[in-house]
Formats: structure tokens, C-alpha cells, sequence
């Protein structure tokens, strides 16, 4: 792993980022702004720019995450958030014929948790899940050392469990803050901070709420590990005795003892995460 160079890139509405992967670093690293709305071509040529900036001739594959549903096999994007122009694009097979490289592409949260396998909290752990609490909540799932895709790269969508009234993305994710207390996680956090009540009770409900998802999924797949990252994740220490108090009710103690949380510390997980794919492959 050590001496295998790698190109990671994420791909978001927002922004496109590549990143040369070596070592454990990241050597070098370009920022493009994908603009979304242009056309497939376009947004194409920002790939390759970004790509371009970063690649050397040492480097032995080209790992892609992307948000939205994919064909896995294929290599074909189905349906990518934001961006109108991808939808159904081979993605995968353009950047290969491109760049006569191995090129494997997988979905952002998939490769959430490959970053932690390979580079971050997951490192020798067989079993374990990544949870991305953001704007949406996703997770990624490594069985036996293995990342499980499932069908269109769909697995490990947790957050669109039924919960309550709506189901866990909502009541986990930042719509929580937005509809029950009319404001936003990161202006919630900062009043917390200043111990202010009412966004300190904010913060330990949505443990609450975190911490029954998790139980949900120790029934499913009583994992070694569970890493929490994503936006929200930043403000874990806020959470973590409520989550802790929810995980501490499920029933088998052997399990309920066994399974570590963790908040992921890595930056730029995404392009470590993409980068990750090519020893994904190897197992």
C-alpha cells in the first residue's frame, strides 16, 4: 500500500477535487468548481483538469466517488445529485479510454468507508459501518473486510429507514435542526458552545435520534466499529452521551460492549476514500 500511488477524486455538485494518494498522504491536490448546470463535455473537461494537475506517470489506477445511484459493474452513473448533464453517463469507461488506466468508481458514502478502512479509524477492523451525517445520511458498509455495494451501489442507505413520522435521514440529519428549531446545525453548535439551553437539548435529542439508528443497525449487522463522519459528526461531543445512553438499551450485551464508536479525524477523507477502491479490488 505504501508505495502505491493513486489518484482519488470526488465529485460533488459544488466542487471537484483530485488528489495524488501515496503513502498514506496526499501529495499534491487541485480544487475546480464542477459548475453543475454546464454541459456533460464541459464538465467533463473540469474532471480532466483536475485529474491532469495531479497525475504522474508511477500512478497505477484512478478512483472516483460520486453522489447519487450507480451501476457498479458498468461503471455508469444513473442518477448523480446535482448534476443534470451526468445522468446515465459511463462514466467510468470515458475516464478509462482517456487515460488507459484502471479506473473504478463508486458512490461518495461507499467510499466514506473505504477512506476509514484503508486510511482512517477502520484500519484493521473486519466489520464495520461509516455513517455520513450531512444534509442527507448515508452509510458504507465493509463485511469481512470487503466494501458491500449491493444492487446500484444502494447499500447502506440508512438514512432512508422509516423512524418515527419520516424516517432517520430526517430526524439525523441537518432538515432536524431546520424543522424543529428553525435554525442550522452549525449556528445550533456555536450557541451550544456558549451554553446556550435550548441548543445544548438540540444536540441531545439528535443523540437520541442517532443513537436509536444505531441500535437499529446492531440487530442488521452487529459491526466491530461504526465511524461517524459528515458535517454533523464535528459535533460528536455534543451528542455522545445521549447517543451512548440509546446503544447502552440494546439487549445482547455481548454485542452492546463489543462495538466501538468513532468520529472520523481524516481531512480530505473523499479523496482518500476514492484512492481506497483500488485495494478494495485487491481483496
Amino acid at each position: 500500500m505504501k508505495n502505491m500511488s493513486i489518484v482519488g477524486v470526488d465529485i460533488g455538485g459544488t466542487s471537484i477535487e483530485a488528489g495524488l494518494v501515496l503513502g498514506g498522504k496526499i501529495l499534491t491536490k487541485k480544487t475546480n468548481s464542477t459548475g453543475a448546470s454546464r454541459s456533460k463535455e464541459e464538465i467533463l473537461e473540469t474532471l480532466y483538469n483536475c485529474i491532469d494537475s495531479v497525475i504522474t506517470p508511477e500512478v497505477v489506477a484512478i478512483g472516483i466517488g460520486v453522489p447519487g445511484l450507480l451501476d457498479y459493474e458498468k461503471g455508469q452513473l444513473l442518477d448523480i445529485i446535482n448534476i443534470p448533464a451526468w445522468k446515465n453517463l459511463a462514466l467510468k469507461e470515458i475516464v478509462q479510454e482517456k487515460y488507459k488506466i484502471t479506473v473504478y468508481l463508486n458512490n461518495d458514502a461507499n467510499c466514506f468507508a473505504l477512506g476509514e478502512k484503508y486510511y482512517g479509524k477502520g484500519k484493521n477492523v473486519d466489520n464495520m459501518l461509516a455513517i455520513a451525517l450531512g444534509t442527507g445520511v448515508g452509510g458504507g458498509i465493509i463485511l469481512n473486510n470487503k466494501l458491500v455495494t449491493g444492487l446500484f451501489g444502494g447499500a447502506g442507505e440508512i438514512g432512508a429507514l422509516s423512524y418515527k413520522d419520516r424516517n432517520f435521514e430526517f430526524y439525523c440529519g441537518s432538515n432536524f435542526f431546520k424543522e424543529k428549531y428553525n435554525s442550522t446545525g452549525k449556528e445550533l453548535y456555536q450557541l451550544a458552545t456558549e451554553n446556550n439551553e435550548e441548543s445544548i437539548e438540540a444536540f441531545k435529542a439528535l443523540g437520541e435520534h442517532i443513537g436509536e439508528m444505531i441500535h437499529q443497525i446492531l440487530f442488521m449487522l452487529a459491526p466491530n466499529m461504526i465511524v461517524l463522519g459528515g458535517s454533523i459528526s464535528k459535533s460528536y461531543p455534543l451528542f455522545q452521551a445521549t447517543l451512548q445512553k440509546q446503544i447502552d438499551q440494546f439487549p445482547f450485551e455481548s454485542v452492546r460492549k463489543g462495538v466501538k464508536i468513532e468520529q472520523s479525524e481524516l481531512k480530505d477523507i473523499a479523496i482518500f476514500g476514492a484512492a481506497a477502491q483500488y485495494f478494495n479490488a485487491l481483496v
